[in-house]
């Protein structure tokens, strides 16, 4: 390394941001905001952000039907409706941050039931009132959800019975987002270094000593904002790597799809992307499997969602493949995010619970403030 390198990249430290993530992003924007002149270096493994912020479907949600009365039956009301907030919360956040580069198409979302599904279609048709009360308090929007039983018509779907509706969420464009973010960061005197990696930290009486890919450095502070590779820093933290993997079909001929779709409890989800469907998900088919930071496809998920594609999505339509590829989410017991000060060197936001677009900005956010 020369001096040159050393001298303008790796010294004199303020604050070192551990991934190029949304969460990476935004903590330094606000620390920059609360320390003009300090010297923020964010440092990224990859050559683009690692985890799922560049690989994620570009859902703006935060919370179907469905997965929110299956969270209720695991966790607190409190947990689960704070974590609901913070998601909305982050959303606006975003969106404030981020404006027009977020390219947010709000068109709502349907989370989809099959005949099969009679008793939790009836069960969420039942808490309709609850859910729009909670929303209301969240939101302040009457009536979000709904049910809607012409989903399948509406849209060509097969074996779909009924729906129910949020009006409220939407789609953005992840690569835009991100592009936006880092052009903001630049634009801040904020450093950015991908294809560094974060081997060991050790914190020190005044500092944070640091391994890496390409020679020891020191910190004064350090944010950890790795999401499912969070383990490696933090073995004491309840959080754990959750693959996602995801499709992209050729463009389709007047494809009437329009809108996000969640189905079963969201652990399948699909949208359009112009003329195209994306469709990911299936982790609930593997989990030990797919608890991995391996980037991988499965045979068994992307065949899941083929055939999801083939029977359900897209009845009686010629398409292929066109992309395919996997991020890493970082998850735990409940879906709440961790943004806790290890010490008083060093800091850590993470654990998403795939939720990342919602809530990544006000974690980082939250982190940053715990140094501010």
């Amino acid at each position: 390394m020369s001096y040159w390198e050393r001298s303008q990249y790796f010294e004199g430290i303020d604050f070192l941001i551990i991934g190029a993530g949304i969460v990476g992003y935004s903590a330094a924007l606000k620390l920059r905001k609360a320390h003009p002149t300090a010297k923020i270096v964010i440092m990224e493994r990859g050559y683009l952000p690692s985890g799922a912020s560049t690989k994620n479907a570009g859902f703006s949600c935060f919370g179907s039907a469905s997965e929110l009365l299956s969270d209720l039956e695991t966790m607190s009301e409190e947990t689960v409706w704070s974590t609901v907030e913070k998601r909305w919360k982050g959303l606006k956040r975003l969106t404030e941050i981020v404006g027009g580069g977020l390219k947010h198409e709000i068109h709502g979302s349907w989370d989809l039931f099959m005949p099969s599904e009679k008793d939790s279609a009836e069960k969420v048709s039942a808490k309709l009132p609850y859910l729009n009360t909670k929303i209301k308090e969240i939101t302040g929007e009457e009536n979000v959800y709904s049910m809607d039983q012409d989903v399948a018509e509406k849209f060509g779907f097969e074996g779909i019975v009924t729906s129910c509706y949020n009006r409220l969420e939407g789609q953005i464009d992840t690569g835009s987002m991100m592009h936006c973010l880092h052009q903001k960061a630049v634009e801040a005197n904020i450093l950015i270094l991908f294809g560094v990696s974060i081997v060991a930290l050790q914190s020190a009486l005044y500092n944070v000593q640091i391994q890496t890919s390409v020679g020891f450095i020191t910190a004064a502070k350090v944010l950890i904002c790795t999401n499912g590779f969070a383990r490696q820093f933090l073995p004491q933290h309840e959080v754990h790597p959750a693959r996602a993997q995801v499709l992209v079909t050729s463009p389709i001929d007047e494809l009437k799809v329009k809108g996000t779709f969640h189905y079963q409890s969201g652990y399948y989800y699909f949208r359009n992307v112009n003329d195209r469907i994306l469709i990911g998900g299936g982790r609930n088919l593997n989990f030990e499997g797919e608890t991995t930071t391996t980037f991988s496809n499965t045979a068994q998920i992307t065949d899941a969602l083929k055939e999801m594609l083939n029977a359900i999505v897209l009845p009686n339509t010629d398409f292929s493949i066109h992309y395919e590829w996997s991020g890493i989410m970082g998850v735990g017991k409940t879906k709440a995010p961790i943004v806790d000060k290890i010490d008083q060197h060093i800091g850590v936001g993470v654990r998403m619970g795939g939720m990342g677009v919602a809530i990544g900005s006000l974690v980082g956010e939250e982190l940053a403030d715990l140094f501010s």
